[in-house]
């Protein structure tokens, strides 16, 4: 079955650095609250006329920021919607993340927990194989010691993907895995269903998740485009990958 999944990070009232990692990298995928609710509201119209004829819409939440608990589960509840909340758990109860009890509390309510991995590497696939299973498996455990029960989802970092990750992923015991490859269409590697996923970030028009959900004209077609780009100049760049992205997207430039 085809599924649209929507991948956000944090939201903010006035600052980027009030939820999440706090750098330039990081900031050009946080959203004002204004910016978010905009995005919201487009799938919400969506769902008025005709709600059966559309593709599912997942909505997933990198990085484990308080402001998921703080501003992003109550507009997805105010809509009959629950979302995947994916953290990176070396840095729960820090400065900006969600605390132990905030994680315990949205499970309460529905929201499916999942790891995103342990210490969110800069380049998850450059990691050696026992490094990415450890990576999966800590933040696995703490997780399940958090909530009492199995957790077997996760997101991959950064969008860093390949079938090395996706093998650490199943040994670690996932068997759901989203990526950051903009497809409609899950697949599978062993034991895991491999889910893609569009990202909404700063910049986006106010109805880029309603045009993907509705798969409007060049909406998917150029979200894919970009993401293939990308991974040809990711390797190419290696660390200074980030760096150099930063420099091209700032707004003031």
């Amino acid at each position: 079955m085809q599924v649209v999944s929507l991948l956000f990070h944090d939201v903010y009232a006035t600052d980027p650095r009030e939820s999440g990692f706090r750098s330039p990298a990081a900031d050009r995928y946080k959203l004002t609250i204004p910016a978010f609710e905009a995005q919201l509201d487009g799938l919400e119209d969506l769902r008025i006329p005709n709600p059966e004829s559309r593709i599912p819409v997942v909505i997933t939440v990198d990085d484990g920021g308080v402001s998921y608990y703080a501003t992003i589960a109550d507009r997805l509840e105010s809509m009959g919607l629950r979302g995947h909340c994916l953290v990176s758990t070396d840095f729960t109860g820090g400065r900006g993340f969600l605390s132990a009890a905030q994680i315990r509390e949205l499970d309460a309510r529905g929201h499916v927990i999942g790891t995103h991995s342990a210490s969110h590497p800069p380049r998850f696939s450059a990691l050696t194989p026992a490094d990415m299973r450890h990576e999966w498996s800590e933040s696995r455990m703490k997780l399940e010691d958090i909530l009492g029960r199995a957790v077997t989802v996760g997101s991959v970092p950064g969008g860093y993907f390949s079938d090395a990750v996706a093998k650490a992923a199943v040994d670690a015991g996932l068997r759901t895995l989203f990526t950051s490859e903009p497809t409609t269409k899950p697949s599978a590697f062993d034991e895991c269903e491999l889910i893609g996923r569009f990202t909404i970030r700063r910049g986006h028009p106010a109805d880029m998740a309603r045009r993907l959900a509705a798969s409007a004209p060049w909406a998917r077609c150029s979200a894919w485009v970009g993401w293939n780009a990308k991974e040809l100049v990711k390797p190419m760049l290696g660390a200074s990958y980030a760096r150099i992205a930063d420099w091209i997207l700032e707004p003031n430039r």
